[in-house]
């Protein structure tokens, strides 16, 4: 008797042991939920930071919350390794991340989905910012539907997908 072998699984085990064992620099992206509480906020930037002192590249979205720690760690570390891409134009983010946004150096804005809802235009913005990178590092809610529906197709397209919940 012969013992069938499931080959997606078998590849998407490869590939996620591959990207763990990469010794080199990876590029992470990282992102999150915007009502995150500030000791949260603070373990998050810290991540982002000990992430790009190894070497990353850090790939986010601007806004509240988690990819505000995200940024702020990131630039505290080497702001050459970051990279934000926004969903919106810059005009459009809220008035409290602005300012930090305009440090970025590798910032992209999307001013074309400036007609979108917010959520239609974070789906087209996760969707790219997840053909960027290798890994994907995700802090959510369980009711966090866009989110969690960006670790779904990272997970499609074999990437290495960390979820962590908040609740």
């Amino acid at each position: 008797m012969t013992q069938s072998v499931n080959l997606p699984k078998v590849d998407e085990f490869l590939q996620e042991l591959a990207t763990i064992q990469q010794t080199g620099s990876k590029r992470i992206a990282i992102l999150g939920s915007r009502h995150v509480p500030i000791t949260h906020q603070h373990l998050i930037e810290l991540l982002s930071y000990a992430l790009v002192l190894s070497g990353n590249r850090i790939i986010t979205s601007g806004a509240t919350g988690t990819n505000f720690a995200i940024i702020r760690g990131a630039l505290k570390a080497d702001p050459n390794l970051l990279t934000v891409i926004l969903p919106q134009s810059l005009d459009r983010q809220p008035y409290e991340s602005r300012e930090q946004l305009e440090n970025v150096m590798h910032l992209v804005e999307h001013s074309e989905s400036d007609h979108l809802t917010l959520a239609e235009a974070s789906t087209l913005c996760n969707q790219e910012i997840i053909s960027k990178c290798q890994q994907l590092i995700c802090f959510a809610f369980h009711d966090s539907t866009t989110l969690l529906k960006t670790c779904e197709v990272a997970e499609d397209q074999r990437k290495v997908v960390t979820l962590f919940y908040f609740d």
